[in-house]
């Protein structure tokens, strides 16, 4: 089910993205917020968005709800504190003993680490909680390899829901496992011969090749997405070339060396013809020792049929879900420090745009994959968030372990000093994505 319909746009694509901007910055300064509150830190505003104010009331805390005009970001601004910033300190030498501890200047120190840490966790656990509960949602394929929904392809399909797959043209399949290796190994032709059990009878019939040029998922910001490509279309040819399955297509756009190619594609029933120019895209290698360049349409395969799933249980989704998390950190990592050295393209970084696109792209294709970019992003500003540089988490981070090792917090003139280093570097890394935004395909 796609949300925006015909409705799609520059201006929905922002919509959607101060959708889940909104949302992100939410969780990641209540965090701050409620840490703060229970280590007994008053917090004397909390804003959604900058700007005048539309709206606002005050708790019986004494804490000033508001959303303001300006919806790219938020603050808590905890007592004590002359801006939202948190770091540079009014004066408090009229306050008592007690006042002064509510204050984030008068906090011991643990409070104060804890309550800045809070923000960028409480985007890992909304990354944690939204990849697990999709993982519940969808579940995870069954070990013995069995049918599910048969998807329509321009072939008649003789298997039926619910058959078991024991072997692929004579080599057995027994578990999950076991199918996608042998799947992977598959000859180029029409008809794949099955050996299934069905109804306690166990038999052999020739079906259409279960990988055939069959789109699963379009991906966000790419030229597929942009020419109408929709999940459940097979591609008949491509670059004049027919195509029986998906791997016939890769092979034709990857050695496009990026000239337009063109298509012919069947969606329930009918055919039209267009013509797609393929982006450079470096992906991630399997072994995650590195990136490889590749030519790409931006579209995901898909077998001609569903798997049938089984809910996972409360560990095993757990553990899934942390796999997930960490391949995405690691990945994120690894980029930047093949950008940094030079080993891929910098067009690879999106700024305001590009993010943009990549929500409003996602609100295309579904509410699944809108609400696991979600998920993406806010991974994103948990992980930025940690970053060392002052005006961020991390860099109070970095002045509280100062002070942890000295014994004292590093003087107003300093903080002000590292405070404008620190927004020259933000605001100059802000400025080098919208340039990315603005100048790659």
């Amino acid at each position: 089910m796609e949300i925006l319909g015909a409705l799609g746009g520059t201006a929905w694509a922002a919509v959607f993205f101060i959708i889940a901007l909104s949302i992100i910055v939410a969780i990641h300064e209540y965090g701050h917020y409620i840490v703060g509150r229970w280590s007994g830190i008053h917090a004397e505003v909390f804003s959604l968005g900058f700007g005048p104010v539309l709206f606002s009331r005050t708790d019986r805390r004494g804490t000033k709800w508001q959303l303001a005009a300006i919806p790219f970001g938020g603050y808590v601004k905890f007592l004590g504190d002359a801006d939202a910033s948190s770091v540079r300190r009014a004066e408090t030498a009229g306050l008592s003993p007690a006042e002064r501890r509510h204050t984030m200047a008068g906090a011991p120190l643990w409070a104060r680490t804890a309550t800045v840490a809070a923000g960028p966790v409480a985007n890992f656990l909304l990354t944690f909680v939204v990849l697990g509960g999709l993982l519940l949602f969808t579940g995870v394929v069954r070990e013995e390899p069995t049918l599910g929904k048969l998807l329509p392809i321009p072939a008649a399909q003789t298997l039926r829901e619910g058959d078991v797959v024991l072997a692929l043209n004579g080599t057995p399949t027994p578990d999950s496992q076991a199918f996608d290796k042998v799947l992977q190994a598959l000859p180029r032709t029409p008809t794949i011969a099955f050996t299934i059990r069905r109804d306690g009878a166990e038999m052999t019939l020739d079906a259409p090749h279960p990988m055939p040029a069959l789109v699963s998922s379009v991906q966000v910001k790419s030229a597929a997405i942009d020419a109408g490509i929709e999940a459940g279309d097979v591609i008949l040819r491509a670059g004049g070339r027919d195509l029986v399955t998906f791997s016939d297509l890769q092979d034709v756009v990857f050695n496009s060396g990026g000239q337009p190619v063109s298509l012919t594609v069947w969606r329930e029933g009918q055919t039209f013809d267009l013509t797609l120019t393929p982006r450079r895209r470096d992906l991630p290698l399997p072994d995650g020792s590195g990136f490889e360049t590749k030519w790409m349409m931006g579209l995901a395969s898909g077998l001609s049929f569903d798997l049938a799933t089984r809910t996972p249980g409360p560990w095993e989704a757990v553990k899934l879900t942390g796999e997930q998390m960490w391949g995405q950190v690691t990945t994120t990592f690894q980029g930047l420090a093949h950008m940094i050295a030079g080993k891929i393209s910098t067009c690879s970084m999106s700024g305001v745009i590009g993010m943009a696109e990549i929500m409003g792209d996602a609100a295309k294709v579904g509410w699944v994959s809108f609400v696991t970019m979600l998920s993406v992003l806010s991974l994103g500003v948990g992980i930025l968030n940690l970053l060392p540089i002052p005006v961020l988490d991390g860099g109070h981070l970095v002045f509280y372990a100062y002070e942890a090792v000295t014994g004292r917090p590093p003087s107003d003139r300093i903080l002000r000093g590292l405070m404008m280093a620190g927004l020259t570097i933000l605001l100059s890394l802000m400025a080098f994505a919208l340039w990315n935004d603005l100048t790659c395909v």
